[in-house]
């Protein structure tokens, strides 16, 4: 199948794509490099550096493919509501762009990186696919509208199409790892404090509704992950809309994470506490029954050790990230 891959020099598309590659899809990576990383992109992918506000270059990608994955977009759920606007171009109004350039060139596959963000404050854990929709930030908000619009698609146009409800993505393949600049999310943050590159881990907020005060996360390992697209655009042959979480099924609170990864690093990893962020929830968990009955997937990498210590093992081949 040839494949567009948009944001794949990115943490989850350029792993993504190397997957695809590895199971004999032709892909070609669309990326920016405002977020991604040459170096993650697969070598034998086609690469097109570009925006996706660039419509030239957007319908001349788009020519003679059979699907497109969709990584491209802006993820930090703090700053989205210190910026919504900036979210809602980028992750929504760019997505419907590309979804009106695909219909116009008959590509009719495509699978989108959603959030279990659109789920906000949950009002039962783990969570379902039926569960309300709620978001409590920009960020989720600007997912949620790209999925409403996926249905008028289908409806309308007959477009085939995936959304995948990711929870917290974390650890590494054996050559692709997280390199955000600048890092927002906690894994790398705290291994950064093992590697000696910073001095602690902030903890936001100890207040919250759980036995230890602090957040709960549900970690996908991103090898996982990547299985999951995988599926999903095969699965896509005789289905017409999938919607899935995409989680572990079970939680670790921030200090548990921290714990662990005591244990894997052998350091000490200070912490010092502060005030909550706006929009977090408390608890984040899914379910995720459904994909796993429907399309036989299951984690490989179930347990935090395992994810954190293959994240461990790519940071400190790359202490500096790409190219270091």
């Amino acid at each position: 199948m040839r494949v567009l891959v948009t944001g794949g020099a990115g943490y989850i598309g350029s792993v993504v794509a190397s997957e695809l590659i590895a199971a004999g899809h032709d892909v070609t990576v669309f990326d920016n490099l405002n977020h991604g990383h040459r170096e993650a992109v697969p070598s034998q992918a086609d690469f097109i550096e570009a925006d996706l506000s660039d419509r030239n270059a957007v319908h001349a990608a788009l020519k003679d493919k059979d699907a497109v994955l969709h990584f491209a977009a802006l993820i930090e759920a703090g700053e989205s509501m210190k910026y919504p606007a900036r979210f809602f171009q980028n992750n929504t109004v760019l997505t419907l762009q590309l979804l009106e350039a695909m219909n116009e060139h008959n590509v009719g596959r495509f699978v989108f990186s959603s959030t279990a963000a659109l789920y906000g404050n949950p009002l039962t854990v783990p969570i379902t696919e039926e569960s309300e929709l709620k978001p409590t930030n920009a960020y989720g908000e600007s997912k949620l509208l790209v999925e409403q619009a996926l249905a008028w698609h289908g409806r309308c146009y007959g477009l085939r199409y995936a959304s995948l409800r990711y929870f917290n993505a974390a650890g590494a393949a054996p050559d692709r790892g997280e390199a955000h600049q600048p890092e927002s999310h906690l894994i790398p943050r705290v291994l950064a404090v093992a590697l000696g590159q910073a001095e602690k881990v902030t903890i936001f907020g100890t207040d919250y509704p759980t036995p230890d005060g602090t957040c709960i996360r549900d970690y996908v390992h991103i090898l996982d992950l990547a299985s999951a697209h995988l599926l999903a655009l095969h699965a896509l042959e005789s289905n017409e809309t999938l919607i899935y979480n995409l989680g572990n099924g079970q939680g670790f609170s921030i200090r548990e994470l921290l714990d662990a990864a005591r244990r894997v690093t052998g350091h000490a990893i200070p912490a010092v506490e502060a005030p909550r962020r706006p929009g977090d929830p408390a608890i984040l968990v899914a379910s995720s029954d459904k994909i796993r009955k429907e399309l036989g997937w299951a984690p490989r990498y179930p347990s935090l050790e395992a994810i954190l210590a293959s994240a461990w093992e790519w940071h400190t081949a790359h202490p500096h990230g790409y190219g270091s």
